[in-house]
């Protein structure tokens, strides 16, 4: 059972791994003129160009998700020593608050990856913009 589980973990990460925003461009003058096959060729040159530079794509969800379980496990460890002290019980009760609040931070944390926009960071998101940008194109957004 523990095993299943982890193969499912595994996959989400993969599969949210492989969605990757890319910029929309605006069907401008440049943009008719070049045609759909060398604007995409222009994006793609335009995203090297930007990794090259030190930009980095990644969305940094798994960043997030460890934050999550890290912030769950302290806010479920401080409930627990509150609950745990008007039972009689500090220790254990922040024992089993900080597992609680760990796994719950977990699982939300990882929703939020699969579920939430798959937006690669600012300073890369900037960078392509710029460059499509200086070629002629209009970047509506990223999707």
């Amino acid at each position: 059972m523990k095993r299943s589980i982890a193969y499912l973990v595994c996959g989400v990460f993969l599969l949210s791994a492989c969605s990757s925003a890319r910029p929309v461009l605006y069907p401008n003058a440049h943009m008719q003129s070049v045609g759909k096959e060398a604007a995409t060729q222009d994006i793609e040159d335009c995203k090297k160009l930007a990794e090259s530079a030190g930009a980095e794509e990644g969305s940094g969800k798994a960043g997030r998700v460890a934050t999550g379980t890290v912030v769950g496990g302290g806010v479920g460890a401080a409930a627990g020593a509150v609950g745990g002290a008007i039972s009689g019980a500090v220790g254990r009760g922040s024992m089993i608050g900080a597992a609680t609040g760990a796994v719950w931070g977990l699982l939300t944390g990882l929703y939020h990856a699969i579920a939430g926009p798959s937006q690669p960071n600012q300073a890369y998101t900037n960078f392509v913009n710029r460059c499509l940008q200086e070629k002629g194109y209009e970047v509506t957004g990223w999707q």
